[in-house]
């Protein structure tokens, strides 16, 4: 398996390449639209064929690539289900399994942070956690829907539960850290260690978070994977 860990430095954002080095098909989960050509590019490098772009949730932060990517090498589009995306090709649920060769993508319904979101689990050993789990963090839940009591049980029943050594790659981390694992994060993580669902819910519900700066345009153009309308 390749497994490729990509940045986004305006948002913060991670794009992860995953490919089959036999077959060479290629899935890019959460593909930011200023990075289209960086990927292309990388693709091409490394004679790979991207057969999914695949979110794990409708973002606030960024527009997701998936509209061009689709565009330039027909690929196809894959958003969890019950987001709120017409545009989508194809949507994924909780228990689903994506496969590209020999490896295995298995969908984790992960709501709490949105109402749609899922985390991915790869080949069994790579977990990419969206916005549910960040590294000694989570994401908000404070807007889309999102609800502090389902990102706790997600997290701690199903993400927690995992084997220790499962690595955890984040939808985002503002601190320049890279990967995690499931047992640093039950043991290290503030937002989860020693606190109860009710101490959760009271502490997400005081952050006073400001809204991403993009939420205005990226929820809509993303609800259109990332098409873009002409004023």
């Amino acid at each position: 398996m390749l497994f490729r860990q990509l940045f986004d430095p305006e948002t913060s954002t991670y794009t992860y390449l995953i490919a089959d080095l036999e077959t060479k098909g290629a899935i890019l989960v959460d593909p930011v639209l200023e990075q289209v050509e960086r990927d292309r590019q990388l693709l091409h490098e490394l004679g790979l064929t991207l057969n999914y772009c695949l979110e794990t949730h409708i973002h606030a932060d960024h527009i997701t690539g998936t509209a061009q990517l689709r565009e330039a090498t027909g690929c196809v589009g894959i958003v969890p289900e019950k987001a709120e995306a017409a545009c989508a090709n194809r949507f994924i649920g909780d228990g689903e399994v994506l496969r590209v060769g020999r490896v295995t993508v298995d969908a984790i319904a992960t709501p709490g942070h949105t109402d749609s979101h899922m985390a991915y689990l790869v080949n069994g050993t790579h977990l990419l956690t969206g916005d549910a789990l960040l590294i000694r963090g989570c994401g908000r839940t404070d807007f889309q829907s999102g609800d502090a009591g389902t990102l706790y049980d997600v997290v701690t029943k199903r993400l927690f539960t995992l084997p220790d050594n499962t690595l955890v790659y984040p939808g985002h981390d503002y601190k320049g850290q890279t990967v995690s694992t499931v047992g640093e994060e039950k043991r290290w993580n503030p937002r989860f260690t020693g606190r109860s669902r009710a101490e959760f819910m009271q502490f997400m519900d005081s952050l006073n978070l400001p809204n991403p700066k993009k939420i205005m345009e990226a929820v809509p153009a993303n609800e259109r994977c990332g098409q873009m309308v002409a004023a």
